[in-house]
């Protein structure tokens, strides 16, 4: 089926005209509906007249969350050409990987980048767009500025087919491996739009005002499709500061918000959190890693029941499951630590090795099925081939439902950890960790052990103040879980390795311990 995106969203400018569509702080920008339906249709005018961007062809974009705006879903999916966004907090090294991978005509780019970044995008070939007016002149270096003054806002007129056209790519996350590239169409878009609406309750209408901190490259972009489409207003922030974000949820009266897990933790003890008038949120999403029931506990007397876990995935861009405010009032703590239950419009299986589907209760692999499933990774046949059958995506995730149909995510396979026979998973011996009153964060690993192939090991982060013995708390694990999941030891550091969006990186702690070691499972 053919669509032209920009009919939708002339008709949403018809509906909404002078209502506020998207506000950049730090850029100190505001347009209403019909301003920013005008505005993209200038910026897809420009990329097909001044610079040839074609069916086929690709740009990157290496941009903050104000800048990005511009440049999002609402004007990609009007556009033949497609988009791959990265995240701007990444280093040069992976983003010099994704230029050499995914080969694009264009790239977008922060001014603040352009000395360390120029030389390596235009010997490639590329055109640099700037997004500001350069200090220096450079041949093959554009403004964006410069380059959308006087091109007609008009309707592109451009139809692109919702399911084959690939409109969108996005590079995975990279947690426990090297990084995918996505590829996403139109369909995919609209069916994570839909999936927000898919539940019975309502986080979206006209008075929302939905901030994005986290890179809108990522998880959190997400949400800008379907608060658009109910007519509510998006507002970025740049910074990943939480002080700012704080302020600026007074300042812009903010209703809705996202955050991983870690950065809510933070939440907790911070001072600004009472300074200021956080009571315009009604609803604080949370998702991209597990969250504490018993940290969740104090959130909830601290903010109010406003929170929502969300579960889906780069390849899945539809809301798979959620737990919902309503589920958050009643939930035991162990359903609190569920991923809620599954949205209508999203098939789901957990099954064996054997792709054989389980009963609830027992742990599986988690397979997903519907509109938002990717049609497969860009250049990538062998992944592709891999990860996806029959229209199921392979989710790598572990997990089980329970009798009432509330999904479990158990740990990642490669996070799983075999330990004299036993199936131990990382996440339940985190969470027991994290509910101790001291302990700020954690990450769980296995390490080679001689008799047992593996053993549970620990790197934890204390409170500021906070006082505990490795002794003690492996005896607070025990008690909790059980002697044979308990950490075998525990090492105390200052920070963990975190990625760009605040997920803790299990790779990268897990790798120093098995440096000249065959790693024994998967």
């Amino acid at each position: 089926m053919k669509m032209n995106f920009a009919r939708l969203t002339g008709q949403l400018a018809m509906l909404h005209r002078d209502r506020e569509a998207l506000v950049n702080i730090e850029r100190k920008r505001r347009f209403t509906y019909a301003e920013l339906h005008r505005f993209t249709n200038r910026v897809v005018n420009m990329m097909r007249e001044r610079l040839s961007l074609r069916r086929g062809d690709v740009y990157l974009c290496i941009l903050e969350n104000d800048n990005l705006s511009l440049l999002h879903a609402w004007t990609a999916l009007k556009g033949e050409a497609a988009v791959a966004w990265t995240n701007y907090r990444d280093a040069i090294d992976e983003h010099r990987w994704q230029v050499e991978f995914i080969r694009p005509k264009v790239v977008f780019l922060e001014n603040a980048l352009l000395d360390r970044y120029f030389d390596m995008l235009h010997e490639r070939g590329i055109h640099v767009v700037c997004m500001d007016p350069p200090g220096t002149p450079r041949e093959g270096l554009s403004c964006f500025t410069d380059l959308i003054e006087g091109v007609a806002d008009t309707d592109p007129g451009i139809e692109s087919d919702t399911t084959s056209d690939i409109l969108v790519y996005r590079f995975t996350g990279g947690t426990t491996g090297k990084s995918k590239c996505a590829q996403y169409t139109m369909d995919n878009w609209l069916s994570n739009r839909d999936s927000f609406y898919a539940v019975d309750e309502h986080w979206l209408d006209t008075g929302t005002r939905y901030m994005h901190m986290a890179p809108i490259s990522h998880g959190s972009g997400m949400g800008m499709l379907p608060t658009l489409f109910r007519g509510g207003c998006t507002v970025t922030q740049n910074v990943p500061d939480l002080a700012d974000w704080c302020r600026n949820v007074q300042t812009e009266k903010i209703t809705i918000g996202m955050m991983v897990p870690t950065l809510l933790y933070r939440l907790l003890d911070m001072a600004e959190a009472t300074a200021y008038d956080l009571s315009s949120l009604t609803t604080l999403f949370y998702g991209a890693a597990p969250m504490s029931p018993v940290k969740l506990r104090q959130l909830q007397q601290r903010f109010g029941n406003i929170f929502v876990q969300v579960y889906g995935s780069t390849e899945c861009i539809q809301r798979v499951s959620a737990l919902t405010k309503a589920d958050h009032f009643t939930a035991s703590d162990e359903r609190l630590g569920s991923a809620g239950r599954v949205i209508a419009g999203t098939e789901l299986l957990v099954v064996d090795e054997a792709g054989k589907e389980l009963p609830p209760g027992q742990t599986g692999e988690i397979w997903l099925r519907g509109r938002g499933i990717i049609p497969g990774y860009f250049n990538n046949p062998e992944g592709t081939a891999a990860e996806f059958e029959n229209g199921f995506w392979k989710s790598g995730d572990l997990g089980y439902l329970d009798e009432d149909g509330f999904l479990f995510i158990v740990d990642r396979k490669k996070d799983m950890i075999i330990t004299g026979g036993f199936n131990v998973y990382a996440i339940e011996v985190e969470a027991a960790l994290n509910s101790h009153p001291d302990v700020a964060i954690s990450a769980v690993v296995g390490v080679p052990h001689e008799q047992w192939g593996e053993a549970v090991h620990a790197e934890v982060v204390l409170k500021p103040g906070g006082h505990v013995s490795q002794e003690e708390l492996i005896e607070y694990v025990k008690r909790s879980i059980g002697r044979f999941k308990a950490p075998k030891a525990i090492t105390f550091v200052a920070e963990l390795p975190v990625s760009v969006v605040g997920k803790v990186q299990r790779r990268q702690v897990r790798e120093k311990y098995w440096k000249g070691h065959a790693r024994r499972v998967a």
